[in-house]
């Protein structure tokens, strides 16, 4: 009898198990089975895109996509000092090659790319036209912290290329660590003018005003998207890599301003 009852108790606890299967059926599989989640460190420039394909990404896939905004340096910094995540995407090559020097990054592709412009407040009220005009008396200039952002190492190159770095240091009056940052001050009106992304400008574009930079007098760089080597999210991650440069990703970038790469125009 108590034998009998032992495998009455066995069978009703496998056919209530077998139940909650039926009616939820993650029930009794591994937590990574119900769906994972992949830290993406990305550029603060590269939000809106970024954030829609995220949706995206986890409609698609089931993997939710949780996303670190900073400059591109704080990113790297912050990437060395606890070495988990999954994505790293700054806004220009230059810090992806840092990482791979430091062995932070197995899988990489490209995306688009980031177009640097002049952006002023609505109306140019300091009339404005061209990079050497940054270097009138005067003025007040935002650019972007070299040690924080990619804008911020690239303005300055720009500027020593069409060597007025020296005399517009002279008229600026903030360092910005996102170009986020950099596109309130010219909105609010705080700068006169701002070495930015020309995609950020079209966030504010009805407080804001873009002045292109000639070809020969710019630098445009690639935004780079690479797995990092500590995931613990590898296939997942290289799925997340191959789906923000694939057709339909950068179809998202395009809808936010962006150029896709390639371009034959920027090659």
């Amino acid at each position: 009898m108590k034998k009998e009852r032992c495998i009455s108790i066995t069978t009703i606890a496998l056919m209530f198990f077998t139940a909650a299967l039926l009616v939820c059926p993650q029930a009794g599989w591994p937590a990574e089975k119900a769906g994972s989640t992949i830290l993406v460190y990305s550029g603060a420039g590269i939000r809106k895109p970024m954030d829609e394909l995220g949706r995206m990404f986890e409609q698609q896939y089931g993997i939710k996509v949780r996303y670190n905004y900073a400059g591109s340096g704080h990113l790297l910094s912050q990437i060395e000092l606890s070495k988990t995540g999954d994505i790293y995407q700054p806004g220009a090559t230059y810090y992806l090659s840092i990482a791979k020097k430091k062995g932070f990054i197995d899988y990489e592709k490209f995306a688009a790319y980031h177009v640097p412009v002049i952006a002023v407040p609505k109306g140019n009220p300091a009339n404005i036209t061209c990079l050497k005009d940054l270097a009138k008396p005067g003025l007040r200039i935002a650019l972007g912290d070299p040690k924080a952002c990619a804008i911020g190492k690239l303005g300055n190159k720009i500027l020593k290329k069409n060597r007025i770095k020296d005399a517009v240091d002279k008229n600026v009056i903030t360092r910005a660590v996102t170009v986020n940052e950099l596109i309130v001050a010219i909105s609010m009106g705080q700068v006169d003018a701002a070495i930015t992304w020309e995609e950020s400008v079209l966030f504010a574009s009805h407080k804001t005003h873009i002045i292109k930079i000639p070809g020969k007098q710019n630098i445009i760089k690639i935004i780079p998207i690479g797995r990092l080597t500590f995931s613990e999210n590898k296939d997942d991650a290289a799925k997340f890599v191959d789906f923000v440069t694939s057709d339909k990703g950068k179809a998202i970038y395009k809808k936010h301003g962006f150029t896709p790469y390639p371009d034959p125009k920027y090659q």
